[in-house]
């Protein structure tokens, strides 16, 4: 660790926030941009709204407590965990977990497996042999939640009668070794058409590149929502990127993500020298505030037809202690 990381001028490791002088040395057109974009998306106000004429659905979303438990998780229709829901992935620790998702009061629940539930994944499952004092025989109960890994289900909700598609996938590009569950190599992902196209929530423990996740997404998860246009994705795996934003793939998007894919090329070669970032940078800005006078002159107020991307991570960044609030959605 070099001494401007140790006296906190410079971020630790790439899982840790990067810091004011880590953004203006190593992209500051990244920065500016990034800013830029999020006020624009800011403008268009919300992503979506419930249908008028009918209940709205509320989905709660968390991830990564890591066997870690707690009271005030706030009602609603649907609690989505999307992932780590424990350190070692035993079926003593999942099924810890699972009994505490099962008590809570809401209609439906849908959990997916993240990299540390070793267990939920036969190849690393391998790896807990001799590791621990599981019975062998032993599985989970899931007790009535839809535990979903690369598949859908169709809730409907009482008394409205309101229905949704959720889809949920574990994979994650590989971070860690064979304990680590569900792992793929960044060059080969696996989301090419693999997403329904009627799902509304998708659920995914690892975030889609550029959005809610430090530089650690997947940019084939990426293309595939791109595909799809989910209404809402939820996700976790980056506990320090928790937060979420809206989205409305249009072109302001697509430049954004253009520009957040280029190179950092430090201050020097970022602002003095011209390149191809510089235009992509000028399309976040031109494409944005056409889609904000758009909206205002022409909608009006009001919800927009666009979706919402939620990085629900509980664990405060990498302390060890839950510190974020559960995402709470109206659909």
């Amino acid at each position: 660790m070099g001494v401007l990381s140790r006296i906190g001028l410079r971020r630790a490791n790439q899982w840790e926030p990067p810091t004011l002088l880590d953004k203006l040395l190593d992209g500051p057109l990244h920065y500016l941009v990034a800013i830029i974009y999020g006020v624009l998306v800011w403008l268009r106000g919300r992503p979506f709204a419930p249908p008028s004429g009918r209940q709205r659905v509320r989905v709660v979303c968390i991830s990564d407590t890591h066997d870690q438990t707690f009271d005030n998780i706030p009602d609603g229709d649907l609690l989505i965990h999307a992932g780590d829901l424990t350190n070692a992935g035993t079926v003593k620790d999942i099924q810890a977990q699972i009994d505490w998702l099962a008590s809570q009061p809401h209609q439906h629940k849908v959990m997916i497996a993240g990299n540390h539930d070793t267990w939920l994944d036969p190849v690393s499952r391998k790896t807990l042999i001799n590791k621990t004092a599981d019975d062998p025989s032993a599985v989970p109960d899931f007790k009535g939640i839809h535990y979903l890994e690369d598949n859908s289900v169709h809730l409907v909700f009482k008394p409205s009668g309101c229905t949704l598609n959720v889809y949920g996938s574990p994979h994650i590009p590989r971070c860690g070794g064979s304990d680590f569950a569900f792992q793929y190599m960044r060059h080969d992902p696996p989301w090419a058409n693999k997403i329904p196209q009627a799902t509304d929530i998708l659920v995914t423990h690892t975030p889609p590149q550029h959005h809610l996740d430090l530089g650690l997404g997947c940019s084939g998860l990426l293309n595939e929502i791109w595909r799809v246009k989910p209404r809402l994705h939820v996700f976790g795996h980056v506990h320090t990127a928790a937060g979420r934003q809206a989205v409305y793939f249009d072109d302001c998007q697509r430049a954004y993500e253009n520009l957040m894919a280029r190179p950092r090329r430090g201050v020097f070669r970022d602002l003095m020298l011209p390149h191809a970032g510089w235009i992509d940078a000028c399309r976040v800005v031109l494409y944005g505030l056409n889609a904000v006078l758009f909206k205002w002159i022409m909608q009006g107020p009001g919800p927009n037809h666009g979706g919402l991307m939620v990085n629900a991570a509980q664990m405060y960044r990498n302390t060890g202690k839950l510190g974020n609030r559960p995402q709470v959605v109206d659909m």
